[in-house]
């Protein structure tokens, strides 16, 4: 019987790799977007395309629905969808934190919600969660996103021993710099712009105090924020592993993709006062 995937966040980036991957490998692909004319180049490809917005609880009961009439259930949830809301804590609207938790933890928890049920009935499944090496370690500037992430993978920690008895899987990705559009975004977000000519994305202008325009200096200069840079990996790359862990009858709780990824991820083991100093180090330059 032919396996079903339902992947969020498919306009680009690993979302949109994934969907190729899966469809490589002979899976029913459900790939999704916002915005429908992002993905329809995927329906062409031979993948089941539908508009969801994460957000939305109504748009992801009728996917769900529509995957279930369809093809009988949901086999694997590639929780994908997300963005990064970069910027000092002081400078991040509260608002802003809201928006990164409705889409990067929130988003997912509907979207477990709603296929668990057919999962638990099936005693078969697997959950992957689209996190960060950034789940693992915070940094400067990137708090609000690594909070997000962190509550992500705390939520998969237990949700995995919940559902063990059903043999539902449920693993985190934790990929280090990703060659997506996030470097670009990221940058963006820092320019010293006004309100008035902030772009329309998911984030929205920061409120810069002044007070730390060195550090988005650094940040920027160095694209330590967002992605790309040294030790980036493709997209291609972390489908690779997302894919895996789908495949796999016993997939690993926590996959690093790439060599950034494994040693970052050691550096929660450092002393945090060892950490502080090599940001402030940093920051000093």
């Amino acid at each position: 019987m032919q396996q079903t995937v339902l992947i969020t966040g498919c306009s680009s980036g690993i979302g949109r790799a994934a969907a190729h991957m899966f469809l490589e490998a002979d899976w029913r692909v459900y790939a999704t977007a916002r915005n429908p004319a992002d993905i329809e180049t995927l329906g062409e490809r031979g993948c089941q395309i539908a508009t969801l917005d994460v957000t939305d609880g109504d748009d992801i009961d009728r996917v769900v629905d529509r995957i279930e009439d369809e093809s009988g259930s949901v086999s694997c949830l590639v929780n994908n969808a997300g963005f990064g809301q970069f910027g000092a804590i002081e400078d991040i609207p509260t608002s802003q934190v809201h928006r990164q938790f409705d889409v990067n933890l929130y988003g997912p928890h509907r979207l477990i919600r709603a296929v668990l049920p057919k999962m638990r009935e099936n005693e078969a499944g697997t959950i992957i969660n689209i996190s960060s090496v950034a789940g693992q370690v915070s940094f400067p500037t990137g708090g609000v996103y690594a909070g997000s992430k962190a509550a992500l993978e705390a939520m998969s920690d237990a949700l995995r021993n919940e559902v063990a008895p059903y043999d539902i899987d449920v693993v985190i990705i934790e990929p280090g710099p990703v060659e997506t559009a996030f470097p670009d975004r990221a940058a963006r977000e820092f320019q010293d712009e006004t309100k008035e000519n902030s772009i329309a994305d998911d984030t929205q202008q920061i409120e810069r105090s002044g007070a730390y325009e060195s550090l988005y200096e650094l940040l920027t200069d160095t694209k330590l924020v967002g992605g790309g840079g040294f030790g980036a990996v493709s997209a291609e790359r972390v489908a690779e592993d997302i894919l895996d862990a789908a495949s796999s009858t016993s997939p690993q709780p926590r996959y690093q993709t790439g060599a950034t990824a494994r040693v970052g991820v050691l550096a929660r083991f450092v002393p945090s006062t060892w950490r502080d100093t090599l940001y402030q180090k940093l920051q000093s330059l």
